[in-house]
């Protein structure tokens, strides 16, 4: 099966959303299930694409997973300083996972980054429990940057994201 990885199409953005928040319900990375805040964020596909670039892996037809790819200073960027670009929201729907989605997706990150004028790394936050996220970005020789770790939710003194770099 070849995976293409491309801009998400606005025809698209519905199923790739539902794609995103089954795959935060379903590995439990939402502390309030069906009635976190943020799983309205991770279905709202049409925002994140009007802020950032949604790309979608695709095979057969079908979206099998996406990511937000938020260039140097985007709107959507979380602990992007000036000259980095920032991965948001990978996610890869649970029937595809194994068959190199999420790889694919990473790396056409770190490609459009490197083809932004003036970025020099490449930046993330990710959940203690994303194991296999973790292993894509080491094997793609992201590098964990403690000093950078953070809170979203300060009033929930249990949630610490941790944050990864490339640098290009």
């Amino acid at each position: 099966m070849d995976i293409v990885i491309r801009p998400a199409a606005p025809s698209e953005y519905t199923a790739l959303g539902e794609i995103t928040a089954q795959a935060y319900l379903r590995d439990g990375l939402l502390d309030f299930g069906e009635s976190d805040a943020y799983l309205s964020e991770l279905r709202d596909v049409a925002k994140r694409a009007a802020a950032a670039e949604v790309l979608v892996a695709v095979a057969d037809d079908r979206p099998l997973g996406g990511v937000t790819f938020v260039p140097s200073g985007g709107p959507m960027a979380d602990i992007a300083r000036p000259g980095e670009a920032e991965i948001r929201m990978l996610a890869v729907d649970h029937a595809a996972r194994g068959r190199g989605a999420g790889e694919a997706l990473v790396r056409a990150c770190v490609e459009r980054a490197r083809a932004t004028e003036g970025c020099t790394a490449v930046v993330l936050s990710t959940q203690r429990t994303m194991h296999t996220a973790h292993r894509i970005y080491e094997r793609l020789g992201f590098v964990r940057t403690p000093e950078r770790d953070w809170n979203p939710l300060p009033e929930l003194d249990d949630i610490t994201l941790l944050t990864y770099e490339l640098t290009l």
